[in-house]
């Protein structure tokens, strides 16, 4: 591989899926002394199809209301946690690693380098010995998580299945464009670009499930695999970017739609941001996907799955 800079570069990335168990895994990775994480999660810096002066209004919205210099960020101690830029000049990606000597293992998280065409031959480029992560969650339990997600932060009112086929009846699809809820879960073609170009022996891919089930062993198996000490206490009992239901989704909307929500948390003193954010959302259980909604979903992705598993070589049945 061609050194092209002094400064620490990334030897390890977790490509995605979107809604698989990323934001856990960035946090347990984050506590680990001897891996360096970017402090801005999801640079996607590789995805360079990925546009947003090509953004729907929404998206384009969504972007303005993070309210994020990118150059005073790039230029600091990068003391904060900041979350989702679009870093394409790879100087100031970079600057995202400057603090990274003496890590064995650099590497940061974006979900949209395995959706994005163009960021597995990116990343080989520039990186061939890159080691790929990869997490895959049950397709049809990650559309409907996405569409959680959503609800939660105010994007949608919709039942699951009446804003799946608004989603899908969108003239235009594609990342920051339409939400994806059916796309991102095709992963037969989105790993297959990363298995005809890296060797088996620089990616891993894990099944959220089992990161659900018993995160230690994940987690003990990727560290191995990036090559850092295995033994290192981690905290798995914290909670990341869960589900909530909002106890009036149209006025989640509507804040969210103006800018408002953004706009009024930032002026709350840190410590009551919490209690006031848990108001908007119901304390009760959040819904399981309905049997009807499944097996619609299902007979969906049946087979992309059927290819997956063969690509694999991994009986996916219980996906079915």
């Amino acid at each position: 591989m061609e050194m092209k800079s002094a400064e620490p570069f990334p030897n390890f990335l977790v490509v995605g899926a979107a809604k698989c168990g990323s934001t856990s895994l960035y946090h347990y990775l984050r506590q680990h002394p001897e891996v360096y994480m970017s402090p801005l999660k999801e640079p996607n810096h590789f995805s360079t199809d990925i546009d947003p002066a090509h953004f729907s209004d929404e998206y384009k919205l969504h972007e303005k209301s993070k309210n994020l210099d990118l150059q005073k960020y790039l230029n600091s101690n990068l003391s904060t946690e900041e979350w989702e830029a679009y870093i394409h000049d790879r100087k100031d990606y970079l600057k995202l690693f400057r603090f990274a000597k003496g890590r064995k293992a650099i590497g940061e998280i974006s979900n949209s380098y395995l959706f994005s065409k163009t960021a597995a031959e990116n990343i080989h480029r520039e990186f061939p010995d890159m080691k790929i992560f990869m997490i895959l969650r049950q397709p049809a339990e990650r559309a409907y998580s996405h569409y959680l997600a959503n609800l939660r932060d105010g994007k949608t009112v919709l039942p699951f299945r009446e804003e799946v086929e608004k989603d899908d009846a969108k003239p235009v699809h594609g990342w920051g464009i339409s939400h994806g809820y059916y796309e991102f879960g095709l992963y037969y073609d989105q790993v297959k670009r990363y298995l005809e170009i890296f060797p088996p022996s620089q990616i891993k891919i894990i099944f959220s499930e089992q990161l659900k089930s018993d995160n230690r062993e994940v987690m003990t198996d990727l560290f191995r695999f990036l090559g850092v000490d295995t033994s290192v206490a981690i905290n798995y009992k914290e909670k990341f970017n869960e589900a909530r239901i909002p106890r009036n989704a149209h006025l989640i909307k509507f804040l969210t739609d103006t800018g408002l929500k953004r706009k009024i948390f930032r002026t709350l003193p840190e410590k009551i941001q919490g209690r006031v954010k848990a108001s908007f959302f119901s304390k009760d259980p959040v819904p399981v996907m309905s049997t009807e909604d499944r097996g619609w979903m299902n007979s969906r992705y049946r087979g992309d799955i059927v290819k997956l598993s063969q690509l694999l070589q991994k009986n996916l049945d219980h996906w079915l």
